[in-house]
């Protein structure tokens, strides 16, 4: 095990250095205002792919959504780190649902426009991965995403995870149910 993977768990994870020269590091409630106006960079163009609580508006949402996160990791649950390319948070990766007695976990990612096309999201989400499996040890890793959201399926197949199906009308979003697409990897598999 790394230590860069262990700090994961300590909460106040060391900034880690991607492949493609991005840093991925936490996000926490006191980022609130550099969260806020990044998602004012990003509302318009993520808001048909992520849920709506997460699509903030203003400085006391995204104080709220990174709340949310950061009382989830203390109960060693869900979490969320962000993205940062020339110092500038262009997306993010989190744990949508993340359970160590279940072995299981869900990740999930969200970009702005000038975050995409660099390979940041598939770095980010690979740390996610071998964090789950290698310093944790859990079995399963599943990508779920709106069954259009090719950009999402892509980075699902990039890591090698197997389409397990849709969910039908599974995801309500403003009056309208989507179909979710679910993807996985094995700890056997990687």
């Amino acid at each position: 095990m790394s230590a860069r993977h262990d700090s994961l768990y300590a909460g106040r994870m060391a900034p880690t250095q991607l492949p493609t020269g991005a840093v991925l590091d936490s996000l926490e409630p006191w980022q609130a205002e550099e969260f806020a106006a990044h998602l004012d960079r990003a509302r318009e163009h993520i808001r048909p792919w992520v849920g709506p609580s997460f699509v903030t508006t203003d400085v006391e949402g995204a104080r709220a959504t990174l709340q949310r996160y950061a009382d989830g990791l203390a109960r060693d649950g869900i979490r969320i780190y962000g993205i940062w390319a020339e110092g500038v948070l262009v997306g993010g990766v989190m744990f949508v649902e993340f359970s160590a007695a279940a072995g299981n976990c869900e990740i999930g990612c969200w970009s702005e426009p000038a975050g995409e096309g660099h390979g940041h999201i598939t770095a980010a989400v690979r740390e996610l991965v071998r964090y789950a499996f290698e310093t944790r040890g859990l079995h399963r890793v599943e990508w779920r995403c709106r069954a259009g959201n090719e950009r999402s399926i892509a980075v699902a197949q990039r890591l090698g995870m197997t389409f397990e199906g849709t969910l039908r009308e599974a995801w309500p979003v403003g009056g309208v149910r989507y179909d979710k697409a679910v993807w996985s990897l094995l700890a056997t598999e990687v």
